[in-house]
């Protein structure tokens, strides 16, 4: 039974106190407790009564429902017989802890609240047990080991009517059911909304499953899924979080009964069976990538690094004749407080990253190797050879593609404090090229760390220009050199009209051609003299000499 018909029950004098967000959560028993830490006794899913004789002091309350929260109890109600009311503190507890409250007034038994609950999970619980028990054993016989997540996405459609997807934390569709005359595909803009939404709401620390209704063609109210997390294995939820499926049902599961959601839970299970035989799968091309970073790290000769590339191509180009080009791409996830480890996170999203996002089913990224060290990953994409010049199919990664995919879902999942910046190098077509990829890919990856945003790429493109240089000037450093070349500039033009920094601007991007300047400008060469004049005497500058034109230039650039 959910929480929320308790209070549909006037006869049990409960009156919500907080949590009213909280209130589809699943009862699955109760429990009578004035202990002042009843974790031994509690399993998850209690409604806990208590008669608050535990709380001698304010500062209890907070303790008591830590312990509560940490066992994953449904709700609390607690009665006013001892105090006569709730206590506030008690209130602001559960409130700090996401707790669902009530009250239950004093003419109203404990035993009878006990009665009540414990009649309604067991009838609920037998309504349709045996069906339940015949689904997990068929899941079980027949699940991804037997076929891959579509022979589970097939019996949920067969049995119970329900449309499911399997996604990757950037929206990409891994798995999908195949039965004929199922409905229309998972657009890719739906997926990625559905993936930034569950990202935002296992970081908010809501429960799952979550529910999302999107607005769809031909669905007047829109449509309505709930997406169910696969695998949390008790870590840090941001060592996972980018890294997990999702499983995403088109449907509303707050009406569902609990043993439908205990057969959606068995599902996601056997999702993360089959999710970890295929990172188990990766653990060769990971070795492989982490040994040929290693050799390129250290300075090792050339021919060392092409024997250990002749060894990886084949098993990430199977039927390759040729040695590939290479591209390496550079990721790194950083966390504010630095506590959580961010290399096997940034791994995980390469992997997923790299991938064609139109492309659909885990494989794909079997042709990807990428290594970890620290809080970076750096990837070892294998790009075929070109069989002609301009051939699109050699061309390679482009950040800004790169980023295009994965902005909008990682960003959501990386919240307030988490930070996602990548990297990509140009492609070479021999080992004596990776290292100088390597460095590329790095120094692309720090120029995207100097702009704003939780989600930021760049690429070797970018790397030869001046503007390379500039992200990396301090604030302070930036203001103050362009306050004390331009500063006198535009005090002059805001007091005589005098256009002096239209002018310098024009002046610099002519190369400082008089002819040309003044033509761009409709002014006679004299006039023109004259500006520049002035320009060098509000500034103690000579335009004339090259390293004072550069400081112009580059204060214009920062201003």
């Amino acid at each position: 039974m959910r929480l929320r018909a308790l209070l549909d029950t006037p006869s049990l004098g409960l009156r919500l106190l907080g949590g009213e967000d909280e209130l589809d959560r699943t009862v699955r028993g109760v429990m009578t407790t004035d202990l002042r830490d009843p974790s031994r006794y509690l399993s998850g899913g209690e409604l806990v009564l208590t008669g608050l004789a535990w709380r001698r002091a304010p500062e209890d309350s907070e303790r008591f429902v830590r312990i509560l929260a940490a066992a994953g109890v449904a709700g609390l109600a607690a009665g006013e017989a001892e105090l006569g009311s709730v206590p506030d503190d008690l209130v602001a507890a559960c409130v700090q802890h996401r707790l669902p409250l009530f009250s239950v007034v004093e003419d109203v038994s404990f035993a009878s609240i006990t009665e009540h609950v414990v009649r309604q999970v067991s009838s609920e619980r037998a309504g349709d047990l045996a069906a339940v028990v015949d689904r997990h054993r068929r899941l079980m016989t027949s699940g991804p080991t037997g076929g891959g997540p579509e022979v589970v996405l097939d019996l949920l459609g067969s049995d119970l009517d329900l449309r499911a997807w399997v996604l990757s934390p950037t929206g990409r569709q891994i798995a999908g059911s195949t039965l004929a005359g199922a409905g229309p595909e998972l657009s890719a803009g739906t997926a990625a909304r559905l993936a930034g939404e569950h990202l935002a709401a296992a970081r908010s620390g809501r429960r799952g499953p979550h529910r999302v209704t999107i607005e769809a063609a031909g669905a007047p109210g829109g449509a309505t899924f709930s997406l169910f997390p696969i695998r949390h294995d008790g870590r840090d939820l941001r060592q996972t979080l980018l890294s997990d499926w999702l499983l995403a049902v088109e449907a509303d599961a707050g009406d569902w009964p609990e043993e439908r959601l205990d057969l959606l839970h068995g599902v996601t299970q056997l999702i993360a069976v089959e999710r970890d035989r295929r990172d188990a799968a990766r653990t060769v091309r990971r070795r492989l990538a982490q040994e040929v970073l290693e050799l390129v790290q250290t300075g090792a000769p050339p021919a060392e690094i092409a024997a250990r590339l002749r060894v990886a191509a084949p098993v990430l180009l199977p039927g390759l004749g040729t040695a590939p080009h290479w591209q390496i791409v550079v990721a790194r996830v950083e966390w504010e407080d630095g506590d959580v480890p961010g290399g096997p996170v940034a791994q995980s999203l390469l992997e997923e990253m790299l991938v064609d996002p139109g492309t659909f089913g885990p494989e794909p990224s079997d042709r990807i190797a990428v290594a970890h060290t620290g809080d970076e990953a750096v990837a070892l994409v294998p790009l075929p050879v070109p069989d002609e010049p301009g051939d699109a199919s050699a061309a390679g990664l482009h950040a800004d593609e790169l980023l295009s995919v994965v902005q909008e879902p990682l960003g959501r999942g990386l919240a307030d404090d988490g930070r996602l910046t990548v990297g990509v190098s140009a492609s070479v077509h021999s080992a004596e090229g990776l290292r100088g990829a390597l460095e590329e890919a790095r120094h692309a990856r720090r120029v995207a760390a100097a702009r704003p945003g939780r989600v930021c790429a760049a690429g070797h493109e970018e790397l030869a220009s001046h503007v390379l240089l500039l992200p990396f000037v301090p604030d302070d450093v930036r203001r103050a050199f362009t306050a004390r070349l331009l500063d006198p500039l535009r005090d002059y033009d805001r007091r005589h009209r005098a256009e002096l920094i239209p002018t310098l601007e024009a002046f610099l991007d002519c190369d400082g051609s008089w002819t040309r300047c003044a033509t761009r400008l409709h002014l006679h060469v004299n006039t023109l003299r004259y500006r520049v004049g002035r320009i060098e005497q509000l500034t103690g500058r000579d335009l004339a000499r090259l390293e004072d034109k550069l400081d112009f230039f580059l204060a214009l650039r920062m201003s």
